[in-house]
């Protein structure tokens, strides 16, 4: 299948979740994104239209260290719900952007409720 064909159905999906989900100041939503290397995570207020925290596996915290991808999402999570804590925030809607609820994205959700997140 060709990579236009993919980005294309992903955009569609993540469009029409985005018509039913909307993330608050209490209750924000946490969007993903996926790269073929990195995996990304934010709280976005989309009333204000802010970011409220963010996390990624490009830092130091998340890093690898000889850990397989799912390890490194799952830490990310972790570093969001904590990062989500630090700022009063206990409940949030998720965001998969798209992505199918599986491998990494899923490792990410866990990580998150493991620390604490509500979702």
């Amino acid at each position: 299948m060709a990579r236009g064909v993919k980005l294309k159905g992903r955009q569609r999906r993540r469009c029409r979740v985005r018509t039913r989900i909307a993330g608050t100041r209490e209750k924000p939503r946490l969007s993903v994104f996926r790269s073929l290397k990195h995996i990304y995570a934010q709280l976005v207020d989309d009333d204000a239209g802010a970011t409220l925290c963010a996390a990624s596996s490009r830092e130091q915290a998340a890093a690898r260290n000889g850990q397989g991808r799912r390890d490194v999402a799952r830490a990310v999570g972790r570093l969001v719900a904590e990062r989500a804590a630090e700022k009063g925030v206990k409940a949030v809607v998720f965001d998969r952007s798209g992505y199918r609820y599986h491998g990494r994205v899923a490792a990410l959700a866990d990580g998150a409720r493991e620390a604490g997140l509500e979702f």
